[in-house]
């Protein structure tokens, strides 16, 4: 049995200058679909054309192009982060909360590969 059971959905982090202008292109390019624009967070996202699979576009004023971080869906982000703590997993500061949006927490494989747990606040 896994310490932690993700659910159905996945988000590929990526970095980019313009958060909107990324949108725009991977609408054109790729026909995404634009999920929203969380201006206050600095965040989009668009869906991709495979079932619970988006990408969110985090703006840095210097993008880091080739550093996605794959963000995985979970019910309950305080209890999966215990769980893994107690594996020995480590993580990268205090799990994040936008209130009524998203609670986030970033951990680290054993390459050193930042892998992400989100749960969802929406819902």
């Amino acid at each position: 049995m896994p310490v932690v059971s993700p659910d159905a959905t996945i988000t590929i982090a990526i970095s980019v200058k313009d958060r909107h202008a990324s949108a725009a292109w991977y609408e054109k390019m790729l026909g995404f679909g634009l999920l929203y624009h969380a201006d206050d967070a600095g965040w989009s996202e668009v869906a991709t054309n495979t079932d619970g699979v988006t990408l969110g576009f985090g703006e840095q004023m210097e993008s880091a192009p080739g550093n996605t971080v794959p963000v995985f869906g979970i019910a309950d982000i305080h209890t999966a982060r215990k769980s893994l703590e107690a594996e020995g997993v480590a993580f990268d500061g205090e799990t994040m909360t936008v209130e009524g949006m998203v609670s986030t927490a970033t951990f680290f494989d054993p390459d050193g590969n930042a892998l992400m747990l989100a749960q969802d606040l929406t819902k």
